[in-house]
């Protein structure tokens, strides 16, 4: 369906000062074309527009998800089917657009899947680019990653994998205490790829120094690393540190505690990217999965590894990070939804266009009720659901 003039009025929208009463967006085309207050929406009204009359509920931009690997029973390295059941499950739940990340495989396999993405991304705006978690990781802090897929940088890969992407690799997560890693960081930030620290057994120092050299992520914080302490305070706190670092954060209740999540924007305040870091669970059943190579056993909507146990991916939404980050963290609705929006289109290098509701944006948006339930949809002007 190709998007039209749509207007949604009457809506408290969620803005980073707070929530503005009686408001109304009109969409032209896959874009923002006005914003305001009150009753200004009806004069340019046109014949034949899509009208929402959102009767005072909540509306957000869409959610921005830099960190996802699958849904519906599919993973983004499956092909474009997968990426399109993937889509489908997150789109339902507030997510407008997304990174597809991948698990460690061979730097051959690793090419094609990033291929097969860039040539979506090329036809579906709903897909911002790659996200590669991996092969570059620390086997100790490896978490569920394929321990004999896992290997130190080199560049002929690192070349490898830029030009397989085609710019529309986004990010890569990379140890960036082992051989290698310097040079790769240079080489991928030169490119405009996003380096993330992550999956990884450095100190603080070490992660201060690859901040300093241009990294700009830390990966699914307090997850995949050594943890604060108070004499050794590791990544994490080098990350806040950083003024120009995201933190991701997988807000499921699960994999990081509600204080701790509250810790952490008190720590990097409109610095916080909730991430799903879903797995081909999510929207589907319990059962056993693959995850890259690995077994997965998903009990109770917890994803860990059939052999050594370890946290495998999330069975996350969006909006059910939103609501934790809200009902579970205490965090005001402001501060959650740009940690949904602003901060993840930032956090890629997409601040100018995405993650705002104001002109010349995407035309994203979620209408929420009360309780924070998705009750509608629009990506790149399109109803989603």
């Amino acid at each position: 369906m190709s998007p039209r003039s749509t207007l949604i009025h009457s809506a408290r929208l969620i803005r980073p000062t707070g929530v503005i009463d009686d408001a109304w967006v009109r969409f032209e085309g896959d874009r923002v074309l006005a914003q305001g207050v009150g009753d200004g929406w009806r004069s340019a009204a046109a014949p034949d527009e899509a009208t929402t009359d959102a009767a005072g509920r909540l509306l957000s931009p869409g959610f921005i998800d830099i960190h996802c690997h699958g849904a519906g029973g599919a993973a983004a390295d499956e092909g474009p089917e997968a990426i399109e059941r993937i889509l489908a499950v997150h789109g339902a739940h507030g997510t407008t657009r997304t990174v597809l990340s991948l698990v460690t495989a061979a730097v051959d396999d690793l090419v094609a899947q990033l291929q097969t993405i860039a040539s979506v991304a090329a036809r579906d705006p709903r897909v911002l680019g790659a996200h590669l978690e991996g092969p570059f990781l620390d086997t100790e802090f490896r978490g569920a990653h394929d321990p004999g897929l896992l290997r130190t940088a080199d560049a002929a890969s690192v070349d490898r994998l830029l030009d397989a992407a085609g710019g529309s690799l986004r990010q890569i997560t990379i140890a960036p205490e082992h051989e290698g890693a310097a040079e790769a960081i240079a080489r991928f930030t030169t490119a405009g790829v996003r380096v993330a620290v992550g999956h990884t057994g450095a100190d603080f120092e070490t992660s201060l120094a690859a901040f300093d050299a241009g990294a700009s992520l830390l990966t699914h914080a307090f997850n995949g690393m050594r943890g604060i302490h108070h004499r050794m305070p590791g990544p994490v706190v080098a990350a806040m540190r950083a003024p120009h670092v995201t933190l991701e954060v997988i807000n499921d209740g699960v994999h990081v505690h509600p204080d701790v999540v509250r810790l952490a924007f008190a720590g990097a305040p409109r610095r916080i990217a909730l991430i799903t870091d879903a797995m081909a669970a999510t929207g589907s059943a319990d059962g056993r999965y693959l995850l890259g190579s690995l077994e997965v056993d998903v009990v109770q909507g917890v994803a860990r590894l059939v052999e050594g146990g370890s946290i495998a991916g999330s069975t996350l939404t969006q909006d059910v990070a939103l609501r934790q980050a809200v009902q579970a963290a205490g965090l005001p609705i402001e501060v959650a939804v740009a940690a949904l929006t602003e901060v993840p289109a930032a956090a890629i290098g997409r601040a100018h266009d995405l993650g705002r509701l104001e002109a010349g944006y995407g035309a994203d948006a979620v209408l929420l009720g009360d309780d924070l339930a998705v009750e509608a949809v629009w990506g790149a002007g399109v109803r989603l659901a």
